[in-house]
């Protein structure tokens, strides 16, 4: 962890395509719509920024940002625990799955918020086992 470069979400943006910087600001509200106390740790080397219960990101962390160049992928540390009833989740991972988000709307649909939601539950439920 000693080479880890951190910044601000604002840092993200700057290293971010700029078609999808909306998007990934729109997820950004989303998630603290859900999680007001969120924990916010950016790390540029990965490209992303975690949101979590505390600043570790695969102890602590719940749901990821990750832009590309066309999309943003909102990702859930413990994605294959969640129930997905609209089938958004992609990926193969041992525990990881995210979403393609594509639009500003899609950041707002109630199904990323639910996805958020659960995933955040999930969290604090593995940290009280």
């Amino acid at each position: 962890m000693r080479n880890t470069k951190f910044g601000t979400f604002d840092d993200l943006l700057q290293i971010t395509e700029e078609t999808v910087r909306p998007i990934a600001i729109a997820l950004r509200e989303t998630v603290f719509k859900v999680d007001q106390n969120a924990c916010e740790v950016v790390r540029l080397g990965d490209r992303a920024a975690t949101y979590g219960v505390g600043p570790r990101k695969m102890l602590d962390g719940y749901v990821y940002i990750l832009p590309y160049k066309r999309w943003v992928n909102l990702g859930f540390y413990q994605g294959i625990d969640l129930a997905d009833p609209k089938e958004l989740l992609e990926g193969t991972g041992a525990k990881m799955r995210h979403v393609k988000i594509r639009s500003i709307d899609d950041a707002k649909r109630s199904e990323v918020r639910a996805l958020i939601k659960a995933a955040l539950t999930r969290r604090r439920e593995t940290l009280r086992s």
